[in-house]
């Protein structure tokens, strides 16, 4: 009997936050990707979430921030 691999899609997001952070959040931001544009005052968060409690957990830490969020978009790939 063949056993199935327990094959998980990784899903990519963007996460838009009002306000500015620097890239060194990224690591305790599961090493998301940390963007300010220059001249506004948003910053984007992009990269792989393997899941929804994953997910959950990266918008528990900006709500800990007291950051508003934009957006959050999942990317198709």
């Amino acid at each position: 009997m063949e056993e199935k691999e327990n094959c998980q899609a990784v899903n990519h997001y963007q996460i838009t936050i009002q306000g500015n952070l620097d890239s060194n959040w990224s690591q305790w931001l599961d090493n998301m990707s940390v963007i300010s544009p220059a001249n506004y005052d948003i910053t984007i968060l992009s990269g792989e979430i393997a899941d929804q409690p994953k997910l959950r957990g990266i918008l528990n830490k900006l709500w800990d921030l007291n950051l508003s969020i934009i957006s959050v978009i999942k990317l198709k790939d």
